[in-house]
């Protein structure tokens, strides 16, 4: 059964889609990956399933409870960051921690100094919000996100602002919690090369529309690989290439592609072939398409792979 789950919802402002008839199906320990441009359409959707804003049409649910505007009963098992992690500006983290503590009626003192290691933030405990530098804040608002131990995470760009080794930190932080602990784990971002190294299953949005959905696995076999090969002779060595069953294709850049798993996993044997046929390569290069521009091949924009 899904844990989180939406039925064609829709979100309109005026003559604007934002959100255009979106069905998810996220189940338990699962970690999505929510993909897309800005202003696509990601945060309205996490908005939508936290209640902030109603749906023009259609619904959202959460582990089987209907979601409706304004009713904050789901945040008790929920976790959330959205766009920016907001915080009380002159106090300090530890402070940040204990308001969101006493919101939560959480009576466990611990939990403040569980989190604040959870997330690396014992040098800033005492340190003004307003003074944190911006991936510190992003934690400060990662720890407010996972106080109460939630069974549920939705996070909006949760990377933002953080350097590479806080990046890598909050990856493992959220893996453990999927596989070990079994939270289900909703993350946005417009990064798909990050997001491929954490999430199990990938949707790509673009402009309020769910373009593309699947497993990592099965983008991974859709993403475009192929041999190329430059020659002196480039047409001599396409004639050659043809001659012995191969389906070359001549680019604009004066390169022959060939997409056969025969020629991809053996360049060697292709380079001998042409040596031997008096037509030497000048070069020759497995083109594995890398994320992004299978990201931007899915919603068609300029940059993507033809």
């Amino acid at each position: 059964e899904a844990v989180i789950r939406t039925e064609n919802l829709s979100k309109n402002y005026g003559k604007l889609k934002a959100v255009d008839g979106i069905s998810l199906n996220i189940r338990k320990g699962e970690i999505y990956g929510f993909l897309g441009l800005n202003g696509a359409g990601k945060t309205t959707t996490i908005r939508m399933l936290l209640g902030l804003v109603g749906p023009s049409s259609g619904n959202a649910f959460m582990n089987g409870q209907k979601i409706n505007a304004g009713d904050t009963s789901i945040w008790r098992d929920v976790g959330y960051l959205v766009e920016v992690p907001y915080s009380y500006p002159d106090l300090t983290v530890r402070e940040n921690l204990d308001i969101i503590r006493r919101l939560r009626f959480i009576n466990d003192l611990k939990s403040i100094d569980r989190v604040i290691e959870l997330l690396s933030l014992g040098d800033y405990s005492d340190v003004i919000a307003k003074n944190l530098s911006l991936g510190n804040a992003q934690r400060l608002g990662l720890a407010k996100a996972l106080i109460h131990n939630p069974d549920i995470l939705l996070l909006d760009e949760p990377a933002n602002g953080l350097d590479p080794a806080g990046i890598v930190e909050v990856r493992e932080l959220l893996k453990d919690l999927s596989f070990n602990r079994g939270v289900t784990i909703f993350i946005s971002s417009h990064i798909l090369g990050e997001i491929s190294k954490l999430v199990t299953r990938i949707g790509i949005i673009h402009e309020g529309r769910l373009q593309y959905e699947s497993s990592l696995e099965e983008m991974e076999n859709l993403r475009k690989t192929c041999l190329q090969v430059k020659a002196a002779d480039i047409n001599g060595a396409k004639k050659i290439l043809e001659k012995s069953g191969f389906v070359p294709e001549l680019t604009n850049e004066n390169t022959l592609e060939i997409a056969s798993r025969e020629a991809i996993s053996r360049p060697d044997m292709v380079a001998r072939l042409l040596v031997d046929s008096g037509f030497p390569p000048s070069m020759l290069y497995v083109q594995e398409e890398d994320l992004e521009a299978f990201f931007l091949r899915v919603i068609k924009m300029k940059g993507g792979a033809e």
